[in-house]
């Protein structure tokens, strides 16, 4: 088999000396365990933070380890009563071309539900983080304003859809004109900004125009110069969902993240702000709910997706890389086999 391992920790961005493609031996089950080899992995931002060692809401991965990720693989040898040989099984198998995960950690993907890239996208963890912050936070109502960062990724997009659906005037932010066509003519939103060259008052102005009632809900996946445009417009008992925040992945400094923690303090009491840390890690036990509530409408074309897909094992850094610097468009997944 082959892998991917961490090789050394990044200061800032990422470089290709960080990651090491590696033979290895095919690992074999252990009781309860399944060997899978692997269909699609899933990058996503939050692994950048798994790449430094300072504590987080999960361990590091430590040098010389495989480089961890969501996957979607084909049972080829399993030890568990829970999966048979030709199954495809969801779990942590890694930056790798096969892996092993006891059965109790994975669950079963139905082929009758579509490729099996969805798994790690639009009816994955990012369309489950998604939906879940949406519905256990958002507390959403019609006719109010929603924001969200991100708006052509996995994330940003179902919840932009989401909150359409449920009648509020929808707001994105993305990078760059196509990636604002994009939000606007394939997921609905009823607005997109451009945030590329501007700042946090120049993303404020923007924002002002197109959200002339002010936000009332803010889903955070980016941080920087969009948070600082969204805080002064935050109307009163808002809400703010914090996801991610990769604008600041790599170390980047700028106002909004030198912003007083006081000055931010007080427009939470001034205007009676919610803010929530969502971890979808949090809300598993609700994925039957999500798979019922969004499955239909994946397959029905109510909830639209688009997927980025890179081939081979070999290019997962440079994919990374590319996606860290808002270089994909839509879910970002390698394909390895199948």
């Amino acid at each position: 088999m082959q892998r991917i391992v961490l090789a050394a920790r990044p200061q800032g961005e990422p470089t290709d000396d960080c990651f090491r493609l590696e033979t290895a031996d095919l690992p074999e089950p252990g009781e309860g365990e399944i060997l899978v080899e692997t269909a699609y992995m899933s990058l996503d931002p939050y692994m950048r933070g798994r790449m430094d060692d300072v504590k987080s809401y999960a361990a590091p991965v430590q040098i010389g380890d495989t480089m961890e990720a969501g996957a979607i693989g084909r049972v080829i040898k399993s030890n568990s009563p829970d999966f048979k040989e030709g199954d495809y099984a969801v779990g942590r198998f890694g930056w790798a071309d096969h892996g092993v995960q006891p059965a109790k950690h994975c669950y079963k993907w139905d082929p009758a539900m579509g490729s099996p890239s969805l798994a790690l996208g639009v009816l994955g963890m990012p369309g489950f983080t998604a939906w879940s912050g949406i519905t256990a936070y958002g507390k959403l109502k019609a006719g109010e304003t929603l924001v969200v960062g991100a708006a052509t990724g996995p994330v940003g997009s179902m919840v932009g859809q989401l909150a359409k659906q449920a009648g509020l005037r929808v707001v994105g932010v993305a990078g760059g004109a196509e990636k604002c066509r994009m939000a606007v003519e394939t997921f609905g939103f009823d607005a997109c900004i451009d945030h590329r060259g501007k700042d946090a008052k120049a993303m404020r102005e923007a924002l002002r125009a197109e959200c002339p009632d002010g936000i009332d809900v803010y889903f955070e996946n980016v941080g920087g110069p969009t948070l600082g445009g969204v805080l002064p417009l935050m109307n009163l008992y808002g809400r703010i969902i914090v996801c991610g925040m990769i604008a600041w992945y790599n170390g980047q400094d700028d106002e909004t993240a030198a912003l007083p923690l006081g000055k931010f303090w007080r427009q939470i009491l001034v205007n009676r702000l919610t803010v929530q840390g969502l971890l979808q890690t949090d809300h598993v036990k609700r994925m039957p709910e999500f798979f019922a509530e969004v499955g239909p409408k994946v397959a029905s074309g109510e909830i639209a997706y688009v997927e980025d897909v890179a081939e081979g094992l070999e290019n997962a850094p440079a994919a990374f890389r590319a996606l860290l610097k808002g270089g994909n468009t839509g879910k970002m997944v390698v394909k390895l086999h199948g």
